[in-house]
Parts: structure tokens; C-alpha cells; sequence
């Protein structure tokens, strides 16, 4: 985003902000500054999430701010019509193209119920204005609303009479987006559900005044939509209802179960793969270690040795190096050195969950009838199976703290070494050239 919109996007802010504090009635306790702040966040994260095009992003934002100006001029019929008209306002006194003011226009229009979004970014300012619908905050905003129509309408709404309206409005409702579909609609049907359940048993509420309420019933009027005329045999409504919504949390559930159970067997395959490419990158940094000192020990075998009876003063600094050399293959050929338990295991250890058989050092000396049973409780108990893969994971994680401990030990002494020696190679030179006759 632009400097240029993000100061645009400042102003809009201040200019909001001043609107809820100085204009719009207090009686207005749910459409009020910390709404519209939370709808700006919720139509943030949605684009960030939907891949809404970045140059779309600031004319999502700005009719997220605006969208519910309007309550300012005490029409809460009207307030999309009155909220387009102030941000239009302010954005041509910015000298903002037409362009962009239609985006933000159309946008908070779109959000007129019934929501009648036409693309990504209306969709999703519509998805934001009711994401609350499918947040854990929903009784909470719930019960501001119906706190809100109180204080400013004559006809006061009962418990009841206030759940029955939530339970058709979140029947009808329905969200635009893939993210609004995914994440806020089942969390908006189990609020669906808890209403129903809530309203079943209050006994009468279902056959008494639920009828009368499903006549003509309007939702709040900010709202302005009249409900479906519909009569209903009252408590079997609400059964059907609750027994459909049951089948679809369950099936929610099953579904949701099953992507944890993938996400899971996901993650174990992920870290055992980290695991072995880190383990084989260890076995090859040791065997460079190895291939790169043999090498200089054979050389130095070969050729030096043989030589230091005519230059006596390069002994020390060859014993030196030789003993670099020796120390970083030893420790080297420590971190790739295998450590292979007994191989056997217990009737007894299996029963008490104490052997890992997915690791063949613990099962490699016993016979395959002892290991097909040890392995079939092993499947059999899901508890143990998972803790033996989180066992299997940290063995690897033991062992591969232990190769590349070893390996640090072994390129440390490798390199410090290395420049000991060659310094102490080059001061016995500069010192035997300086003295030519000192032997």
C-alpha cells in the first residue's frame, strides 16, 4: 500500500472517529467506533487471506471505516444511503478519483440487507459487517444490539421475543466468501443451534408465541426486512431444526476430526523428514572432515616425515598439525558412529508403553511372531502409538544434538588448529631464515 493511501486511510480514521464521538446518538451502543474498528480489522484479514489485489485494498478499508456514518443523521433506515453520501464528501474533498469513490460507495451499499455484494471486495465488507455472527463475541454484541433497539425504539423487546428474531435472522443469513464460508459459518451455526435449544425449552415459547411471532415478523428495524410469512407446528419446527443442525455439527465435527488427523500425520511425516536430511547433512559434513584430514595426514606421512631429520625445527609444528588432523577425524568419526541398543524387548515393556518399536535398535534381536504382536497393541492403543512417534521424534532429536555436537567440537579444532599450525609453521621459518647458522 501506497504512503499516499496510507495517509488517506489516517484521515479517514480521525474523521470517523470524530463523527461516533461528536454525532452519532450514545443510545447507539452496538453501531458505534469500536464496530467499526472491528469491521475495518475483519475486512483486513479477510483481504489478506481472499488475495484481494493490493490496489483494491485501500477502497475496502475506506468503506469499512464509513460504512456506518450515517447512524449521525438519526435515520437508521437509510444510514447505507447517508454513509455513502459522507464518505463520497470526504473523499472528493481529498481530491480522490471518481473511481474509487464508486468502489467505496457500491461496497457500503452492499452491505443494505439483504446483502447484495457483485464482487470479491463487497463481499467481503459484507462478511465483515456480520462476522461477529460467527465469533465467540456473538452473545456479547448480541446482547448490545438488543440494548441498542431498546433505547431507542418504544417497542421493547423480550428475551424471548429477541431470540426468535436471532434464530430467523441467522437462518437467512449466509456469508459471501470461501473465508466467511470456512471459518465464521459453522461457529454461526452453533450459535444457531444453542438459540434453538435455548428456545425448546422454554415449552410454550414453541407452540404459543412462536406462531405469532413467525407471522409478519420483522427483524429490528435498522435492518428493514420483513420476514417470510410462514406458519409452524411451533416445538416440531424447532426439533427438525435442531436434529438438521445436529447432523451438520456432526458432520463439522467428523470433518474436522479427520483434517486433524491429517494435519497430525502431516506434521510427524514433516519432522521425521527434517530429521533424516539433517542427519544425513551431519554424516556429510563428518565425511568431508574425514576425507579432507586423511588426506593431509597421508601427505604429511608421505612426504614430511620423512624430511624433518633434515630440518629439525619444523618437528614441533608438524606434531601440531598431525595432532589437529587425529583430533578432528576422531571426533568426526564420533558423530557418525551408530549407537545400537539390545534389541530386545518385554512382554512387560509392551504392556507398559516403555519400548519405542517404531526404532529397529530396540526390536532387531527378536523373533517376528513376538514383534507382529508387540506391533498389533501397539496399533491397537491409539495413545501409544502417538506417544511412540513423539518418542520416535525425540530419539532423533537426541541424536542428531549429539552428531552435530560432535561435528562443532571436530571443525572448531579443525579450524583454530589449522591456523596454529600455520603459524607456528611460518614463525619456525621466519626464525630459521633469520638465523641461518643456528642449527
Amino acid at each position: 500500500m501506497t504512503s499516499a493511501a496510507q495517509q488517506l486511510l489516517q484521515e479517514a480514521r480521525q474523521y470517523v472517529t470524530g463523527i461516533f464521538t461528536t454525532k452519532v446518538n450514545p443510545a447507539f451502543v452496538y453501531h458505534n467506533i469500536d464496530h467499526t474498528r472491528e469491521v475495518v480489522e475483519a475486512s483486513d484479514l479477510m483481504a489478506t487471506h481472499l488475495g484481494l489485489p493490493e490496489e483494491e485494498k485501500p477502497a475496502l478499508l475506506l468503506a469499512a471505516w464509513f460504512h456506518d456514518t450515517g447512524y449521525s443523521a438519526g435515520q437508521p433506515k437509510r444510514h447505507e444511503e447517508v454513509s455513502r453520501d459522507i464518505a463520497s464528501d470526504f473523499l472528493q474533498s481529498r481530491g480522490i478519483d471518481q473511481q474509487t469513490i464508486d468502489k467505496v460507495s457500491n461496497a457500503i451499499m452492499a452491505t443494505k440487507w439483504p446483502q447484495s455484494p457483485t464482487n470479491l471486495l463487497e463481499q467481503i465488507l459484507c462478511d465483515a459487517d456480520l462476522s461477529h455472527l460467527g465469533m465467540p463475541i456473538f452473545p456479547e454484541k448480541n446482547k448490545l444490539l438488543r440494548q441498542e433497539l431498546n433505547l431507542l425504539f418504544d417497542n421493547k423487546l423480550g428475551k424471548k421475543e429477541w431470540r426468535q428474531k436471532n434464530i430467523f435472522f441467522l437462518q437467512q443469513h449466509r456469508y459471501f466468501t470461501e473465508y466467511g464460508k470456512t471459518v465464521l459459518e459453522p461457529v454461526k451455526q452453533q450459535h444457531l443451534l444453542e438459540l434453538i435449544r435455548k428456545a425448546e425449552k422454554n415449552g410454550k415459547e414453541g407452540n404459543d408465541s412462536m406462531e405469532k411471532m413467525v407471522v409478519n415478523t420483522r427483524l429490528p428495524p435498522e435492518n428493514n426486512v420483513v420476514l417470510p410469512v410462514e406458519k409452524n407446528n411451533g416445538n416440531d419446527k424447532l426439533v427438525r431444526e435442531r436434529e438438521k443442525l445436529e447432523r451438520d455439527k456432526e458432520k463439522f465435527e467428523k470433518d474436522k476430526a479427520a483434517r486433524t488427523e491429517r494435519s497430525i500425520a502431516t506434521m510427524f511425516r514433516i519432522m521425521s523428514e527434517n530429521h533424516v536430511n539433517l542427519s544425513q547433512m551431519a554424516d556429510s559434513k563428518a565425511n568431508i572432515m574425514i576425507s579432507v584430514n586423511t588426506i593431509v595426514i597421508s601427505i604429511m606421512v608421505s612426504v614430511l616425515l620423512g624430511k624433518l631429520q633434515f630440518y629439525p625445527e619444523f618437528i614441533v609444528p608438524t606434531i601440531i598439525l598431525l595432532a589437529v588432523c587425529l583430533s578432528a577425524v576422531v571426533f568426526a568419526i564420533l558423530a557418525t558412529r551408530p549407537n545400537v541398543n539390545r534389541g530386545t524387548f518385554t512382554q512387560e515393556d509392551i504392556e507398559n508403553k516403555k519400548v519405542n518399536l517404531l526404532f529397529f535398535g530396540n526390536f532387531f534381536n527378536m523373533e517376528l511372531k513376538d514383534y507382529d504382536w508387540a506391533m498389533k497393541q501397539m496399533m491397537a492403543d491409539r495413545d501409544y502409538l502417538d506417544s511412540s512417534m513423539i518418542k520416535d521424534i525425540y530419539s532423533l532429536g537426541v541424536v542428531l544434538a549429539r552428531k552435530y555436537k560432535y561435528l562443532r567440537i571436530a571443525y572448531n579444532i579443525f579450524m583454530f588448529g589449522l591456523v596454529i599450525a600455520i603459524l607456528a609453521f611460518a614463525i619456525v621459518f621466519l626464525f630459521s631464515e633469520q638465523n641461518p647458522n643456528a642449527a
